[in-house]
């Protein structure tokens, strides 16, 4: 399954596009062609072969915004596919959890109907053996669950819906 994603770096977009192919991952960044394995993963640290090359990456997200750390450099990349924009760079609709990768819903620590506190895991995806926390956002309710323990995700796909103060009652 091809999966594409696009960032922006400062004022530029790059397309990526991934073909996985056993533990490796054929693709392209923007006009270059990339050979990328996964060696090891340890918390938000990969080891990574990038055209046979050692790479190791520190990445972090929240929302839209990855932060890639490499050889002591940081940047800031913006995901601007996938999410169904609501206002402003990188936005989604407010209490929309989203998948951030395509992967498969390992814990599900809030139940549908529970109050959660912004910052709060609701459950816990993971993908490429990378276990990655979904957050509440916004103090609220979590008014939906769309995913079961087990269940596989694709990118970007709704797994819940927290319903925070800013929500007019009639919301689904």
């Amino acid at each position: 399954m091809q999966v594409k994603y696009t960032y922006r770096y400062r004022a530029n977009a790059f397309p990526i596009v991934l073909n996985p192919s056993g533990k490796s991952q054929r693709g392209s960044f923007g006009d270059q062609a990339v050979d990328a394995a996964l060696v090891r993963v340890e918390g938000a640290q990969l080891d990574l072969l990038i055209n046979g090359e050692p790479v190791s990456a520190v990445v972090s997200f929240d929302g839209a915004n990855r932060w890639v750390t490499v050889n002591g450099r940081t940047i800031l990349l913006e995901k601007t596919s996938g999410l169904p924009k609501t206002e402003g760079p990188g936005a989604h609709p407010a209490g929309h959890l989203l998948s951030p990768m395509p992967g498969q819903v390992r814990a599900i620590q809030v139940l549908e109907g529970d109050q959660v506190s912004k910052g709060q895991t609701v459950l816990i995806v993971e993908a490429m053996k990378m276990e990655m926390k979904i957050v509440a956002q916004t103090d609220g309710l979590l008014k939906k669950l769309s995913v079961q323990v087990g269940q596989k995700v694709d990118r970007d796909q709704l797994l819940g819906i927290v319903q925070g103060s800013a929500f007019p009652p009639e919301f689904p």
